[in-house]
């Protein structure tokens, strides 16, 4: 197993800055391209969910199934828990955190990563996923004006 760890800051509410981290109608757009989903539920994320989709990368590559299940989800806390698996994960769980920051707020994506052999270079996908997520999570909260 391996732990992928990213930390990105935001001039924003932390309260505002969670809203979008569990919400489920902007995550193709957080991974596009680099990710494409078959189906995503509308909504939020909430404890119990469990999402049965696919996924491509680049949506080139073809899709795989893929699970994710919601562990928690706590709004007051701004914390949410998934285990997720499949297209070569055995599992993938990822805990995210939104706190108050002096200028705004942190959100913290914490992943532990277990591909058998693999887990190297989904550890090396993850960093580059998550890194990715700041450019369009920043235009979704209206930070990237021209």
């Amino acid at each position: 197993m391996q732990v992928v760890e990213e930390t990105h800051d935001y001039p924003v509410p932390a309260k505002q800055l969670w809203a979008l981290a569990t919400n489920l109608d902007h995550l193709e757009t957080m991974n596009a391209p680099l990710i494409r989903f078959s189906t995503l539920p509308d909504g939020r994320l909430r404890t119990g969910l469990v999402i049965e989709t696919r996924v491509s990368v680049y949506g080139v590559l073809p899709s795989q199934p893929y699970r994710i299940e919601v562990l928690t989800c706590d709004d007051d806390t701004m914390l949410a828990q998934t285990t997720e698996s499949g297209s070569g994960v055995r599992s993938w769980n990822h805990t995210i955190t939104v706190t108050e920051t002096e200028n705004g707020s942190r959100l913290t994506d914490r992943i532990e990563i277990d591909a058998g052999v693999l887990t190297f270079a989904y550890a090396w996908w993850a960093r580059k996923l998550y890194r990715h997520r700041d450019t369009p999570r920043r235009t979704l909260l209206g930070l990237n004006k021209d």
